[in-house]
């Protein structure tokens, strides 16, 4: 592999990544009551801490 595609693939793995992250707050948020919405943004928090092995 090019040392460019070293370097190019991790960040395009990142990027996917916090994509996705967005994609699935916006989803999670979409039509949630205002009360709920703190539950699901520190659920959101909680997963995504994990994956990156804080927790």
């Amino acid at each position: 592999m090019d040392v460019t595609a070293w370097a190019l693939v991790p960040v395009a793995g990142m990027l996917v990544a916090a994509t996705a992250a967005v994609l699935i707050v916006v989803v999670a948020l979409t039509d949630t009551a205002s009360r709920d919405r703190v539950m699901v943004l520190r659920a959101v928090a909680e997963v995504i801490r994990a994956v990156r092995g804080r927790r």
